[in-house]
């Protein structure tokens, strides 16, 4: 049996609005053509939002939430450095390749908030970024990773999931879990990783 999850309107908004913001620019895009798509008159999008520029925040401070609260739960698991290190890699990846809509906007549209409100995405893009190098130096104290620049490492695992975004399409030559592997094996092995081509990613 096939269970239906009403979305509220605040959902619809958001979803509706990165399609349009991802399709025609945040600038191109009219609060009227939001309500719209979303079935709504204008008046009634601002029950849910303040502005524009708040409607684009919450799609960029959103994601990044999302993105880190889907990290944490993947490190929820037992075993070694490694073993969180490698499930935070897979979320990262994954996580990317399904959200490419609003990963793009998150990248392409930073410009277009002002400094305050680019200030919060920055912020949470920080937090992030300190989780995953947390991680990383983990995995060099416990003599299981050899790392160069903890940091580095993090810019470049952060650059592979984005190009994913940029390319991956459902139906392709390799399937998402095969594209997560390989990406994951490469990540492992950029931190000389022992027999990290032959960890079970999953």
């Amino acid at each position: 049996m096939t269970v239906m999850v009403e979305r509220s309107s605040a959902d619809v908004i958001r979803a509706e609005a990165a399609k349009l913001f991802f399709e025609r620019g945040y600038d191109a895009t009219s609060l009227r053509q939001v309500a719209t798509a979303s079935g709504l008159r204008v008046g009634s999008l601002y029950n849910h939002i303040d502005s524009k520029e708040h409607l684009l925040l919450q799609i960029m401070g959103g994601i990044m939430d999302d993105l880190m609260d889907s990290i944490r739960r993947a490190v929820a698991v037992d075993g070694d450095p490694v073993d969180r290190l490698q499930a935070a890699l897979a979320a990262h990846l994954r996580f990317h390749a399904e959200r490419a809509r609003e990963v793009f906007i998150g990248n392409a549209e930073l410009r277009s908030l002002s400094e305050d409100a680019r200030g919060v995405v920055i912020a949470k893009r920080h937090e992030y970024e300190l989780f995953l190098q947390r991680l990383i130096e983990e995995a060099d104290r416990a003599g299981l990773a050899d790392v160069v620049d903890a940091r580095i490492h993090v810019y470049s695992f952060v650059a592979q999931a984005t190009h994913i975004a940029s390319w991956f399409k459902p139906g392709g030559r390799m399937s998402l879990d095969e594209i997560v592997t390989i990406y994951t094996k490469l990540a492992l092995r950029e931190l000389n990783i022992p027999h990290a081509d032959t960890l079970d990613v999953g």
